[in-house]
């Protein structure tokens, strides 16, 4: 838990939170923070000058509103250290927020394509959901629970595919769709995947199935259209 001003170079401030709370290695703060705080001991105040990859990078951000390539200044105090909540048993309501929080900011990193951040928030979320729990989660709390799961899933097959790793990709997909056979996002991806594998069977037994799912489906339809005509026999003409 710190206590974070952060500037710019002109003096206008752009960052204050009086308790912000991250766990580092996940992601959740500018590397300066990750890389800096670790070093402090409680109760000390630092100062931070961070070059802008190490701050909010070379595009900036809108919120805080951070200008391209700026630097900034941070000054830092540490008010507390524990340990993180991933290894204890939680309650699911806790459970689901921690692995929504993620989620969220492995979306931040991809709207950025910073799509390595990315993913590793997704797994860190899918850690989150999968950790203990307290208590058994109700039946709307495990409905949310798989929601969270497939939607993360999607979410690293996306940042896999950014990454030009299909074969995870396809896991990714896989596994969503062992969570929610009938989940059309990964019934998709994993149906255009296959066809670039050149599994063309496999492919066009999935995109109909997503197509049942969502008949109205351009992109479903553009797939299959190519799989046709790829499978169909030469003309003689």
């Amino acid at each position: 838990s710190v206590k974070v001003l952060g500037a710019l170079e002109d003096g206008g401030l752009v960052e204050r939170d009086p308790r912000l709370i991250f766990v580092p290695g996940h992601g959740d703060v500018v590397q300066a923070l990750e890389l800096g705080v670790p070093t402090m001991q409680p109760g000390e105040v630092s100062f931070f000058l961070a070059a802008f990859p190490y701050a909010y990078g070379r595009p900036g951000s809108r919120e805080p509103d951070v200008p391209p390539e700026a630097p900034l200044l941070f000054e830092v105090t540490l008010l507390e250290v524990r340990d993180g909540p991933d290894p204890q048993p939680l309650p699911p309501a806790v459970r689901l927020r921690l692995g929504s929080q993620r989620r969220d900011r492995g979306n931040f990193h991809f709207a950025r394509a910073d799509f390595a951040a990315a993913l590793r928030s997704y797994r860190l979320s899918l850690r989150a959901l999968d950790g203990p729990y307290t208590a058994p989660p109700g039946p709307e709390e495990e409905e949310e629970l798989r929601e969270q799961r497939v939607k993360c899933l999607n979410n690293c097959a996306a940042a896999e595919l950014k990454l030009g790793r299909a074969e995870e990709a396809l896991a990714a997909c896989e596994a969503a769709l062992r969570i929610n056979p009938d989940n059309g996002r990964a019934l998709l991806r994993r149906g255009q995947l296959l066809a670039e594998q050149g599994r063309d069977a496999e492919a066009a037994l999935v995109l109909r199935r997503a197509l049942e799912l969502d008949p109205a489906n351009k992109v479903i339809h553009t797939e299959l259209s190519r799989l046709a005509k790829r499978q169909s026999p030469p003309s003689n003409t």
